[in-house]
Order: C-alpha cells, then structure tokens, then sequence
C-alpha cells in the first residue's frame, strides 16, 4: 500500500507542475500583458514602465518562478482591476461554491445512486424506464434555463424561497437543486450499468437462492462491488462542480470564485484567473488522488504487488 501510495503521490506532483506552467504560460501567450495594463493610449515608454512594474520584462520562465514562488509563501499577486489581494478575493468567495458544490454532490449521489439500484433490479420495467428517462431529461436541460424556472415558480409566483443571495442556507436550495440534478444523470446510469453486471454475478445468484432480503443483497453484496466507478466519478464530479458552477453562480447571484472567474476573464485580470484555474486544477489532482486511495481500499486487486 505504501508503494502504491508512494506512486500515486508523484504522479500527482508531475500532473500538478504540467498544469501550473501550461496555465501560466497561456495565459501569458494571450497576449501583450503589458500594453493591455498600459492602455490603449500608452505611449513605449509608458508599456515599458507598466512591464517593470509587474515584472513583465523578465524572461517568460523567471515569471514562471517568481509566480510559484509567491504561490508557495501564499501571495497569489494582487488583481490588476482592483489592487486587492488575490488571495483574499478567493478567500471571500470559495465558500460559496465550496457549500453549493457539497451540496449538489450529495443530491447527486442520493437521487442518483438508490435510482440506479432499483432500475438495475427491475431492467425495462416501468422504474427503470423512469430512470433512463430522467436522466435524459436532467442532461439535456440546461442549468440557466432549469434554474429560472426554479427562480419562477418558487421565488416569484409562490415566494417559498430566496431567489438570490448567500446569507442563510435557505439561499441555497435553489442552486443546489439546479446545479445537483445537472449531474445527477451520470449517477444513475453509471450506478445501473455497475449493478446490472454485480446481479449478474454468481454471489448474488447464491444469495438469492438463499432467501435473503431483496434490500440486503442490494446494498449490502451488490451495491459494494459496483461503487468503485462511482467514487472515481464522484471525485471528478466535484472538481467540475468547484470549476464549473459558474452558471449557477450568475442565475442565483452567488458570489462565488466561479463567477469571480468570469468577471476577472472579461476584465483580463490575469494573476486572478490564473490563481482560480490553478486551485481548481489542484482541487481535481487531489480528488482524483483521495479516489485512487479510496478504491485501493475498497479493491485490494489494483493495488501493486
């Protein structure tokens, strides 16, 4: 286990350094960042000044190290729009998705997996049905338009919820029920498909023939051997969630580091997206390290001899 835990960890330090410099160096290759900061306006002295200023001058992998240096100490710069610090932007922000991501995670996963169940225990029946049709519909609508319908009906017309806002969690019901039946689908089938195969196993038949209760052999024989894709699946769902919830974000105006993402982007606030898309990157490379330690628990048989 330690070997396998020793090989895990430099996979995810290799994997880790790739994305800082491939997300240092785009963004740096987007353009000339110091005549954007100087102005349209700016005269060569003035860009040649700006450059100075923020260290543009120096040679692309000097920037490179002098970023991930700061990053190291915990100073992720300073946003070119605000003169904030960078990491006290995120600070403010990255509860917010962090609680709405938690939250649509496990309404993924409680919907999505017992849904899974039951549709794999009874296949082509009306339950099952049911499912596969759920789950088209959850990944075909899209989350805007799923959630301004939520914003309708229970904010407007029947005033049951707030529509807008992070100050209680009732303020989050919404976004959490849009954002988590977003991903739920892909619960459900990947739950369906990996207890179809378990039913099928000779284990299952034995403990039918046993007479043991429907529940149990579910979700105590079958349920385990089919929820090794799941918690792989779930990891990388909530890296997405971390990442991606910037939609959600705007419809519901929560302040998250989604749409703090999306504003720094239409500002060009370079050092604050490439702080946000270097933290959700670290987020998916431990995630996904977590899962293959999780699984290596479960499953005994991918670990290395």
């Amino acid at each position: 286990m330690s070997r396998f835990i020793a090989r895990r960890l430099l996979v995810s330090l290799l994997v880790a350094i790739s994305v800082s410099i491939i997300g240092f160096t785009l963004l740096r290759l987007s353009g000339d960042l110091a005549r954007e900061l100087a102005g349209d306006n700016a005269s060569v002295e003035d860009i040649a000044r700006t450059a100075a200023l923020y260290g543009l001058d120096k040679s692309l992998v000097a920037q490179y190290f002098d970023w991930l240096g700061g990053m190291f100490r915990g100073d992720m710069g300073r946003s070119l729009f605000t003169n904030e610090s960078v990491a006290e932007l995120i600070g403010e922000r990255i509860w917010v998705t962090v609680i709405l991501a938690i939250g649509s995670l496990l309404l993924a996963l409680g919907i999505g997996i017992p849904l899974g169940v039951v549709a794999a225990w009874r296949p082509n029946s009306l339950v099952d049905r049911f499912a596969l049709t759920l789950a088209v519909f959850g990944q075909a609508i899209p989350n805007f338009w799923f959630g301004l319908m939520l914003i309708v009906i229970f904010g407007v017309q029947l005033q049951w919820l707030p529509i807008s806002g992070s100050e209680t969690p009732v303020h989050f019901i919404l976004p959490v029920v849009t954002l988590g039946l977003s991903v739920m689908p892909q619960f459900t089938r990947l739950t369906r498909s990996g207890m179809l195969d378990a039913l099928n196993a000779n284990y299952i038949r034995a403990a039918r023939s046993k007479g043991l209760p429907v529940r149990r052999i579910l979700f105590r024989h079958a349920l385990p051997n089919a929820v090794l894709p799941i918690v792989s699946l779930a990891a990388v769902t909530f890296g997405f969630l971390l990442g991606g919830s910037v939609i959600v974000e705007s419809v519901f105006a929560l302040n998250g580091i989604g749409y703090l993402a999306y504003t720094s982007i239409l500002r060009q606030d370079f050092p604050v997206v490439q702080s946000v898309v270097v933290m959700v990157s670290l987020a998916y490379i431990v995630l996904t390290f977590l899962a293959d330690l999780v699984n290596a628990r479960l499953d005994p048989r991918i670990r290395p001899t």
